[in-house]
């Protein structure tokens, strides 16, 4: 079993920074893909970020591409999040996610773990 931390989440004005970090327990971390996912009020679940087990294959919701970085740690069993020049519409609760897929794939049902998620506001 693994289980999921987010944090990092807050309030931040547009073109901020945020860096959001999930840590993992569990002894299977470094086998599994992670990604991160949000959900903003109203709206559904939607794919942000993923990383492969290796971190060498990253791939990113076009609204976030050159803006946001995924990157991990296996050393430290962490995932994070960098978000860059923030939009009012990134707003949302962001979660973090692990799949036992080596590359984890864009919708949720693809994986395995989920944190508790972690609130991320974008002032105008």
């Amino acid at each position: 079993q693994v289980q999921l931390v987010e944090s990092g989440g807050g309030l931040v004005q547009a073109g901020g920074s945020l860096r959001l970090s999930c840590e993992a327990s569990g002894q299977t971390y470094s086998s599994l893909a992670m990604a991160w996912f949000r959900q903003a009020p109203g709206k559904e679940r939607e794919f942000v970020a993923r990383i492969s087990w290796t971190g060498f294959t990253t791939y990113y919701a076009d609204s976030v591409k050159g803006r946001f970085t995924i990157a991990r740690d296996n050393a430290k069993k962490t995932a994070y999040l960098q978000m860059n020049s923030l939009k009012p519409e990134d707003t949302a609760v962001y979660y973090c996610a692990a799949s036992r897929r080596s590359s984890g794939g864009y919708y949720d049902t693809e994986y395995d773990y989920w944190g508790q998620g972690t609130q991320v506001t974008v002032s105008s």
